[in-house]
């Protein structure tokens, strides 16, 4: 048992990441002995590759503003490990979490014991969030999915709607190499008789999304891009979804479409009477909605986590219509195991100075690699990221500094800024 919330945070995150069976044999085992806490919950679970923690932020101001508690269950973290797992507008406190990580590292252990089976981090994580948000008796968890979706952690929930945001190449060693596989994993998430609501914008996944929901008796609704009308960007965004104007201050252009996302899912959960919302929260839930980590700006510094393909396109997407009058300057690192090389070449197409970095996380691909893959004239090799950054960060008022390429590098750099 723990008596340090830092040796019990240690303790959780030294436990191995993936199993060595890739199935949900040991969360129904592990909840089982619980008895069951997911059972209790009302869940709204949502995957994709890319849009996922921004659609639940949108869906928790709402509720929220609407006077409901809800809970949340994201990851990575950006800025401390508590966020993970959130009540109403705060963290998992360090009381709370210390008390379930002792007791899911007795659950741990009886697995161990009992079956050989070890529970790894990701699945621990979840389980503490189970126990945390039965016992919190909220009215919404929100569930962003971790790997994929059908084998994921919380995938062992029973949810009363469903969501993914979008399809993109990620993680295909899991996964798969094509989107059509990688779109059958998100798909997992999908439950007899549970609506699916999804903004994926490939028209050639209409048919496996229909056909996949058929069988499921699922009830599907694409988000359609002639609802959303009126786009105006700048330092906060408008746009019109389905007649009704609405403002979000989160930039980047993919966020209406996540914002249209969480609103088609709050009005068919009103239609199906499982919750009731006043326009004017969903007005205003929107516009407070804050992420950290995507398109944050501090003064003429931007950070954003994309870290795949799609990612990295709705970057350039956004950065072309926020910036395309300023010098960019961009300050990248990414995870050895990512297909870096396409989000580099991505990147070159709208970034004046390329910068790479590499800091002290085990995954982290080295400068040197990355600046090899790059066929870009002005680029530039830094050994130390926080030297990096102080050397970049005096900007002329016509400079943007964007640094980018990986959720962890964020997280490890927003505290320096």
């Amino acid at each position: 048992m723990f008596k340090d919330i830092k040796d019990a945070v240690n303790w959780i995150e030294s436990v191995k990441k993936f199993g060595d069976k890739l199935d949900l044999s040991r969360m129904e085992l592990a909840t089982t002995i619980l008895g069951h806490p997911e059972k209790e919950l009302n869940v709204i679970h949502i995957a994709g590759t890319n849009g996922k923690g921004s659609t639940v932020s949108y869906l928790k101001h709402i509720l929220l503003e609407q006077g409901y508690n809800v809970g949340t269950f994201t990851s990575p973290y950006i800025v401390h490990f508590n966020e993970r797992i959130t009540c109403n507008y705060s963290d998992i406190t360090n009381d709370e979490l210390l008390y379930y990580v002792n007791k899911v590292y007795s659950l741990h252990n009886e697995v161990l014991d009992k079956f050989n089976e070890v529970i790894t981090f990701f699945e621990l994580i979840t389980l503490i969030s189970f126990l945390y948000f039965r016992d919190k008796e909220l009215d919404y968890i929100l569930y962003e999915v971790g790997l994929g979706g059908k084998l994921d952690a919380t995938n062992i929930v029973s949810p009363i709607m469903t969501a993914i945001t979008s399809i993109s190449y990620d993680h295909m060693g899991v996964l798969g190499n094509s989107l059509e596989e990688i779109a059958l994993n998100k798909l997992g998430i999908v439950k007899d008789n549970v609506p699916l609501i999804t903004a994926i914008n490939q028209e050639e996944l209409f048919p496996l999304f229909e056909a996949y929901t058929k069988k499921r008796n699922s009830e599907l609704t694409f988000i359609n891009s002639q609802d959303i009308t009126n786009v105006e960007y700048g330092n906060i965004t408008k746009f019109v979804y389905k007649t009704k104007p609405y403002t979000i201050s989160m930039l980047g252009n993919h966020q209406v479409y996540n914002a249209s996302l969480a609103i088609e899912i709050i009005n068919q959960m009103q239609a199906k009477n499982l919750v009731t919302i006043d326009e004017s929260s969903i007005v205003s839930g929107l516009y407070k909605t804050f992420w950290p980590g995507r398109m944050e700006v501090f003064g003429n510094i931007i950070i954003d986590g994309a870290h795949n393909v799609g990612g990295v396109n709705a970057l350039r997407n956004s950065m072309d219509s926020l910036f395309k009058d300023k010098y960019i300057k961009v300050l990248f690192t990414s995870m050895a195991d990512k297909e870096y090389s396409n989000n580099i070449k991505i990147i070159e197409k709208f970034a004046d100075e390329l910068h790479f970095t590499e800091f002290d996380y085990p995954r982290c691909e080295t400068a040197e690699n990355l600046y090899s893959v790059s066929k870009f004239k002005n680029k530039y090799i830094h050994k130390d990221a926080i030297k990096a950054l102080d050397e970049l960060r005096n900007l002329k008022d016509n400079e943007i500094l964007l640094i980018t390429g990986s959720l962890y590098f964020i997280s490890y750099i927003r505290k320096e800024i």
